[in-house]
């Protein structure tokens, strides 16, 4: 009777350690999805998301466009599992009304950090106020403010510790324009009469960009000892299609007299080549054509002769110059008035 009392001990024991176990499995089995969960619903990090407001002047503009998306470009690859970018861009409409109300939006909105290709730059004055008092860096590209002086020292650029510049000196990118005239074998005087005469057509005149291309590209002639005459100076704000009605019409008025074509930029160029091709005129035999940007298509022509040359505005440089100087600006880094980024001479010794 003992071994038995004694044998059903053993196994009353055995199964309440068996059943003891076998709880405590369940209960880790169970506990683990749930700890699972919780873990997954945690952030791997803290994620911190900017907030940028980017304005330019005008969307249909061919360089602008080029800029506005190495800029969102440039922002992706600079994102991190920890640091993120949200930007948010919009077309002044080459309306500075417009512009006005949207930097409005950007403060209200409360960016991090505003980047501003201006329409007008004598309105740059009231942009800087009310985004400085507002308590936001702001990066101006492309459009430079000039003092009074008409050099770079816009007071409110120099005044303001969170407000800078980044762009090209648009008088060297006259100069090389005038060099390339310069340089050639006749020096740009076709028909031998000691006179170089040209078109000039111009982007907008108030932009100052516009005012030293215009400028510059002829006194690099004349410090060069070559005289020159003036038969057209006209507006055509940047747009092809201006371009191509100026040159025509000045095609039709003077007709050979004219040896050279300045234009501030490449789409106004691309249009006095398609006045030029139309008048039966060939460039690089009876006139020279030149632009600014440097942009594919007008790279293309300087290669096959059908522009004289054009002038590297260089887009990725600004660009990413101006990413990177409102990066330091979100990080709390103090930033520099201005940045600047040298132009490249575009012509047939450019390709070799």
């Amino acid at each position: 009777m003992k071994k038995l009392i004694s044998l059903l001990l053993v196994l009353a024991l055995a199964l309440t350690l068996v059943a003891c176990g076998g709880s405590k499995t369940t209960e880790t089995q169970a506990a683990a999805p749930a700890e699972t969960k919780a873990a997954a619903a945690e952030p791997a990090s803290d994620v911190k998301t900017y907030n940028v407001g980017v304005a330019i002047y005008q969307y249909n503009d061919n360089f602008m466009t080029l800029y506005r998306q190495e800029i969102e470009a440039y922002f992706k690859t600079l994102e991190t599992d920890t640091v993120k970018y949200n930007v948010t861009m919009v077309d002044g409409k080459n309306d500075m009304g417009e512009q006005t109300n949207q930097i409005d939006t950007f403060i209200t909105q409360g960016m991090d950090v505003i980047i501003c290709n201006l329409v007008q730059t004598s309105s740059a004055e009231v942009i800087i106020d009310k985004v400085v008092a507002a308590g936001i860096p702001l990066v101006l590209i492309n459009r430079e403010p000039l003092g009074d002086n008409g050099d770079e020292s816009y007071p409110g650029i120099i005044n303001n510790p969170t407000v800078c510049y980044v762009g090209a000196d648009a008088r060297q990118s006259g100069t090389y324009q005038g060099e390339i005239v310069a340089e050639l074998d006749n020096h740009g005087d076709i028909n031998g009469d000691g006179v170089v005469s040209y078109v000039m057509v111009v982007g907008d005149p108030e932009n100052p960009d516009a005012q030293y291309r215009t400028e510059f590209s002829v006194k690099a002639l004349t410090d060069a000892g070559i005289e020159v005459k003036e038969l057209v100076k006209n507006v055509g704000n940047w747009d092809q299609t201006k371009g191509q009605e100026i040159v025509a019409a000045a095609l039709a008025q003077y007709g050979d007299q004219i040896e050279v074509v300045f234009c501030n930029n490449d789409a106004m160029a691309l249009g006095a080549a398609a006045a030029i091709e139309a008048a039966g005129r060939k460039v690089g035999e009876d006139i020279y054509l030149l632009g600014v940007d440097a942009l594919d298509e007008c790279q293309e022509m300087v290669q096959k002769g059908t522009m004289t040359g054009t002038v590297l505005n260089d887009h990725i440089g600004q660009s990413h110059t101006a990413v990177d100087v409102a990066v330091k600006a979100l990080n709390g880094e103090p930033m520099d008035n201005y940045y600047w980024v040298d132009y490249v001479k575009v012509d047939a010794a450019y390709f070799g």
